[in-house]
């Protein structure tokens, strides 16, 4: 199965970001919990090499809770400011608040010994397609402000919004990348939702998902669709669809409904709190390195 997607406007999208990073303070990336390491686009480590950099773990409320604290701690090894983001979570959004300053509290000091007085931050919010970057904005301005949606490519260029919280946010488009090397890549950002359904093979990957769940969450599909985890993974989602009535015409079963089923299921956190990719052994113990500046 391999899933490539990275049409024009994305191209168009990663040349302007190119253009627009020398007016920024901060680069706010924000990364789907349930994929750390397959939901950051390699192109942002290039292009804000030079800026201060701030990662938010986002829609960590449907993540693993124990992997959110070992991918927490994984970046933050790295040198990344980092924090774990519910983008409805009020709490998040004070915490937030208090790491910005932090991150910038050198900017912060050299414009006050400048005499520079009330200008505001500018923060460029960068991200995969559907990772949850306008619904940041609008939980943290308080209005929506922000186009929002549930698949991927609803904002389709940038946007300024100024708040008056000292801070602006450029927002940006989710871009991905040209090539996945790794097929698995792929699959996970569309698990996540973060590849159009539209050219995506649901039932292949509905599969795929099943077989990763009965390893990685045994019995997890058999509390959400009381069914018995034996067999073979094309079984468990024949059983999965008899559980929904997912039929067509002559009473046969339908795998398109059930995968539609199961992927909505897994994407809204109804099958409860999953991380598709684990964190590396050992990172809980090693040191946090200097940050980025």
């Amino acid at each position: 199965m391999d899933i490539q997607w990275y049409p024009g406007h994305m191209m168009k999208a990663k040349r302007q970001i190119q253009v627009d990073i020398k007016l920024i303070d901060l680069i706010i990336e924000l990364v789907d919990a349930r994929i750390p390491k397959s939901g950051r686009n390699p192109d942002i480590d290039q292009i804000g090499k030079q800026k201060s950099r701030l990662i938010l773990l986002n829609k960590s409320d449907l993540a693993d809770e124990r992997q959110n604290q070992m991918w927490l701690k994984f970046f933050e090894n790295q040198g990344f400011f980092t924090l774990l983001s519910n983008a409805r979570n009020k709490t998040t959004l004070r915490s937030f608040q208090l790491l910005v300053e932090k991150v910038c509290k050198e900017k912060l000091e050299r414009n006050a010994k400048k005499g520079i007085k009330n200008r505001p931050l500018r923060a460029m919010i960068v991200g995969i397609p559907n990772v949850g970057k306008s619904t940041f904005i609008n939980s943290y301005t308080g209005h929506a402000c922000a186009k929002t949606g549930h698949c991927p490519g609803v904002t389709k260029g940038k946007q300024w919004i100024s708040l008056r919280k000292g801070m602006d946010f450029l927002d940006t488009p989710g871009i991905l990348w040209p090539k996945f090397d790794d097929p698995k890549v792929g699959e996970r950002l569309a698990m996540v939702g973060s590849v159009k359904d539209e050219i995506l093979d649901t039932e292949e990957l509905s599969l795929k998902l099943i077989t990763f769940l009965i390893k990685a969450y045994p019995g997890i599909l058999e509390r959400r669709y009381l069914l018995e985890e034996k067999g073979k993974p094309l079984e468990i989602f024949a059983q999965i669809a008899e559980s929904r009535q997912c039929l067509v015409k002559g009473n046969k079963l339908s795998y398109k409904k059930a995968a539609s089923i199961l992927m909505n299921d897994f994407r809204s956190g109804k099958l409860g709190r999953i991380t598709l990719e684990q964190a590396p052994e050992g990172i809980m113990s090693n040191k946090g390195k200097n940050k980025t500046k």
